[in-house]
């Protein structure tokens, strides 16, 4: 009876080292980077024309982009913010590992030269998830904060333009802990666009690159969702909305003042 008991207790501690950890899965995430596995955020890639809706809101759709952007005609954005709450990724089926990332960032819309972003990757394997807090200066890849995350965590994103070419991306978490990053391209930011977004980001290696499989995020809310221009600080109220579509409508989206609901719908 011992011998059995412990064969038991033996296996359920194997099996328990085998599951790997959060920290375990963002160190293995961050080493597939370093070996030559990137993630780069990519300008909106639009599939359709622009339509009208009855309420007025122009809804665009696109390979990669879901959210709202606003597009300056004379005033130029400086900053652009926004809260959310990182959610529980869910497989849509099959074995490879699902992803999508929520970002705040200036450009890439209209201006499709650079993009100042910063953002969190939540990513789904079987019943395991990850997540990653990252920084961007379009059109250089994506890298990786030093900062952990878990699902339900309040999170603040914020791009700040220092110049054209010069940057401030920050992120603060609700548990308390904060990362910044100062960050110069010679890409110059048209400062036109200003972007609460969830996008299917691409992972390259080398020159080969394709948009991850596309992970069900739930519903990803930026609240406070607020840019400041050369003339004031206004919010995402009558911004353009963007859907992703692949084959089909993945994303609704909504907006509502200073606040961006995004929602899975595939």
């Amino acid at each position: 009876m011992f011998s059995v008991v412990f064969l038991v207790q033996a296996l359920l501690a194997s099996a328990a080292f085998a599951i790997p950890s959060s920290k375990e899965q963002f160190a293995a995430r961050r080493a597939r980077r370093s070996s030559g596995t990137t993630h780069q955020s990519k300008p909106v890639n639009l599939i359709t024309n622009q339509v009208t809706t009855s309420n007025t809101s122009h809804v665009e759709y696109s390979e990669n982009w879901a959210g709202a952007v606003l597009v300056a005609s004379t005033a130029t954005y400086k900053a652009v913010t926004g809260t959310f709450t990182v959610p529980t990724p869910k497989s849509t089926g099959g074995s490879s590992e699902q992803c999508a990332s929520a970002w705040v960032g200036i450009d890439g819309d209209t201006c499709g030269t650079a993009i100042l972003q910063t953002g969190v990757d939540f990513c789904v394997e079987g019943t395991e998830v990850a997540f990653d807090g990252w920084y961007e200066f379009f059109p250089a890849d994506a890298a990786d904060f030093s900062i952990s995350f878990s699902a339900g965590d309040s999170v603040t994103l914020t791009a700040t333009v220092s110049s054209t070419t010069s940057g401030t991306l920050k992120i603060v978490n609700s548990k308390g802990t904060s990362v910044s990053k100062a960050v110069s391209s010679s890409a110059k930011l048209c400062e036109t666009n200003a972007e609460w977004i969830v996008e299917d980001f691409e992972e390259c290696e080398g020159s080969d690159c394709s948009l991850v499989p596309f992970a069900n995020f739930g519903t990803v809310e930026f609240t406070g969702a607020a840019a400041t221009t050369s003339s004031g600080s206004v919010t995402a109220a009558g911004a353009t909305i963007i859907d992703i579509e692949q084959s089909k409508v993945l994303t609704s989206v909504s907006i509502s003042g200073s606040t961006v609901t995004i929602e899975y719908v595939g």
